[in-house]
């Protein structure tokens, strides 16, 4: 049985753009050992996922201006192994679903949700693991870019413009 209480803090993103849901999530995890950050709007969440050493992200489909689908798909060009738990009152196209490691339905978060971040976090840990020792036996494999430089070019595919500003992406205004 995979305990639901990290052994080190993990980070956990929430995107939703209703604040009494992230209230809630926040709260739940919080309780249960993990740091949590929230995003109100996916571009905000798009920004932190950059900023921000995350070890899951929860991602509400239904968000205003930039879906879910479309905030997954940049989440998972940028960062793949990053854990995407996509959360929604209503119906997900598959494809959507096809881009997260798994689904929660906004009424049964309190039960599954924990028990779902939990076993997706240390099967990461492991695989991360199994990588690193097949790293170290056969060599470093070449650089790749680095997320927030690869985020930028998506963000301004989304129509975001960025420009960098002390390491961090800043919204044009």
């Amino acid at each position: 049985m995979i305990s639901t209480h990290p052994t080190s803090k993990r980070i956990i993103l929430c995107i939703d753009n209703d604040e009494a849901v992230l209230r809630y999530e926040k709260a739940l995890l919080e309780r249960s050992g993990y740091a949590v950050l929230t995003a109100a709007s996916a571009q905000q969440g798009l920004r932190l996922v950059t900023m921000c050493k995350c070890d899951a992200v929860l991602l509400d489909y239904n968000l205003p201006v930039i879906d879910g689908y479309e905030v997954a798909c940049e989440i998972k060009r940028v960062l793949p192994d990053l854990i995407l738990i996509m959360v929604s009152g209503s119906e997900v196209p598959t494809q959507a679903l096809a881009l997260a490691d798994a689904f929660v339905p906004k009424l049964e978060a309190s039960r599954q949700l924990l028990p779902m971040i939990a076993e997706l976090c240390a099967r990461t840990r492991d695989t991360r693991q199994k990588q690193e020792d097949l790293s170290s036996q056969i060599g470093d494999s070449p650089p790749r870019p680095s997320p927030s430089v690869a985020f930028e070019y998506g963000l301004r595919s989304l129509g975001i413009a960025t420009r960098a500003r002390g390491g961090f992406l800043m919204e044009e205004l």
